[in-house]
């Protein structure tokens, strides 16, 4: 089948990797460069045009969406799925994956544990909100951060309300949230694809850190996952509506905590920490999905 891949720069280690693994399955794969596409919408012909042709024989699509460019590159997955071409993330999955607040309100909402989380209008009761998340330390993030950017721990009372002040001063939207301390500057990636988990790395932040980020410096180890932290995976993906997902967790005591549920998580970080070739397991989603999604056009494996 054909594969488009849709990404800014096919020197990327997962567009690769992708690339490599439908290729070695036998499939035509191009890589797509999203924000040059061109969507054309009419009556029962919206399309996609790419450097002056037509996208619309695609089987299948593999989004690899930068944060920076959501509205576009959700867009054109949008243009994609009216074109009934199957994706494997949809356009409404990936706008709330990357909304920080909204993925909270699911998951919680989905009986999911969550570090315990304050939003406000620009609050000026600083003192409430750190009294809501049970003191300090505690963690300012930016709602539009990615890659550990955009996130602070105040260690202390007069700290935090500094940062809190200083965001809601220059009008950027933050949630504040309790500082798990037990999780020991670690995190959990576990990478899930169609309803099973097909790895999973700890990231052990730097000394002196708090953020385990790989982007940041963190180092990866390959985990073995508990039977609780596999299922909270499992349903937070389920949850988000994304058929690929890399949900984070943190260990605390009352059981796993998602951080996070990424929606174009890279590959090398967890291929390189576990041994496993997670790239084909993408593919091999894609190719299900494709001949379940009852595509007009001939699949070939």
């Amino acid at each position: 089948m054909k594969i488009v891949i849709l990404s800014t720069n096919n020197n990327l280690y997962s567009t690769k990797r992708l690339v490599e693994a439908g290729v070695a399955k036998g499939h035509q794969v191009e890589v797509v460069d999203h924000l040059k596409c061109n969507l054309i919408t009419e009556k029962q012909h919206p399309h996609i045009s790419y450097m002056g042709r037509s996208l619309d024989d695609a089987d299948a699509v593999i989004p690899r969406i930068g944060a920076s460019v959501t509205f576009y590159g959700s867009a054109v997955i949008r243009q994609f799925e009216m074109r009934d071409i199957f994706t494997a993330v949809q356009s409404q999955a990936l706008m709330r994956s990357r909304d920080k607040l909204r993925s909270l309100q699911i998951l919680a909402r989905a009986g999911l544990g969550v570090p315990k989380s304050v939003f406000t209008n620009y609050g000026r009761d600083v003192n409430e909100v750190i009294k809501a998340v049970g003191g300090v330390p505690l963690v300012v993030k930016l709602l539009e951060g990615t890659q550990g950017l955009g996130v602070v721990l105040a260690e202390n009372r007069k700290a935090a309300a500094s940062v809190i002040e200083a965001f809601n001063g220059l009008k950027a939207r933050i949630i504040v949230q309790e500082f798990i301390a037990e999780a020991n500057g670690t995190d959990l990636r576990v990478l899930v694809v169609d309803g099973k988990v097909v790895g999973a790395m700890k990231r052990q932040a730097p000394e002196g850190e708090f953020r385990s980020n790989l982007h940041r410096g963190g180092s990866a180890s390959i985990v073995t996952l508990s039977p609780e932290e596999e299922e909270t995976a499992i349903r937070a993906a389920n949850a988000m509506g994304l058929g690929v997902a890399g949900v984070d967790l943190l260990q605390s005591n009352r059981g796993p905590l998602i951080i996070e549920v990424n929606s174009s998580p890279g590959l090398e970080g967890i291929e390189t920490a576990t041994g496993r070739d997670i790239a084909s397991k993408i593919i091999e989603y894609l190719e299900q999905g494709a001949n379940n999604h009852g595509n007009n056009h001939t699949v070939e494996h």
